[in-house]
Formats: C-alpha cells, sequence, structure tokens
C-alpha cells in the first residue's frame, strides 16, 4: 500500500481518519502494519501491502 492512500481511505464503520503504524516497508510501499480507527479503535492489518479494511465480523468470514 503507498501511504499517500492515507490521503483518502478512512474507517468503514465511521469514516473517520486511520492511524498508519508501519511494521515493514520498501520506499514509499508499506508492506506489513496496521491502520487504527482515531474514534472507534478498530484495527485493520495491512498484510502484503494490501490493507484489509473489511468490519471484523466480516473478516472472520472471509477466513473461514
Amino acid at each position: 500500500m503507498k501511504e499517500s492512500l492515507m490521503d483518502v481511505i478512512c474507517c468503514p464503520l465511521d469514516k473517520s481518519t486511520l492511524e498508519l503504524d508501519v511494521d515493514e516497508a520498501d520506499d514509499e510501499e508499506v508492506l506489513a502494519g496496521t491502520l487504527t480507527c482515531t474514534e472507534c479503535g478498530e484495527t485493520y492489518p495491512i498484510e502484503d501491502g494490501i490493507p484489509n479494511l473489511l468490519p471484523p465480523d466480516m473478516r472472520e468470514e472471509a477466513a473461514a
């Protein structure tokens, strides 16, 4: 995920700002980390450069 995406993405639950926490990066590409909503506190993982912005209950269903 490009860090510039932070300007356009928001929490899918309440449309609030997301805070980026980078665990692994390559140049300007975020490969692993988390996005955390500044209002509701929900976290969304970034894996292999792809942010998973599904609501928590849908993430669990998709993994099964």
